[in-house]
């Protein structure tokens, strides 16, 4: 009986979690400083929009034909053990 109970109680609990309303700082608390080398305190928007590094951007270009790689001279054959 119980564990039949376990699992709609975790589903449950864990539908109450999340939070939907703004986040807003607690009366009479200032705001974390600005980090090390920023002249201004960045917003909450510019904390969460991820920059190009976090997310680069993707080539989608197709490959639409066999084509044989270039010469690397950097590619060497794997050594034997000594």
């Amino acid at each position: 009986m119980i564990r039949r109970l376990i699992l709609p109680v975790l589903i449950l609990s864990l539908s109450a979690c999340g939070a939907r309303g703004r986040l807003n700082l607690p009366e009479g608390e200032a705001p974390p400083p600005a980090p090390y080398g920023a002249e201004e305190t960045p917003t909450a928007a510019d904390l969460v929009t991820p920059t190009t590094q976090q997310r680069p951007s993707r080539s989608d270009e197709l490959l639409r034909q066999s084509e044989e790689r270039p010469n690397d001279p950097f590619q060497l054959p794997p050594q034997g053990s000594r």
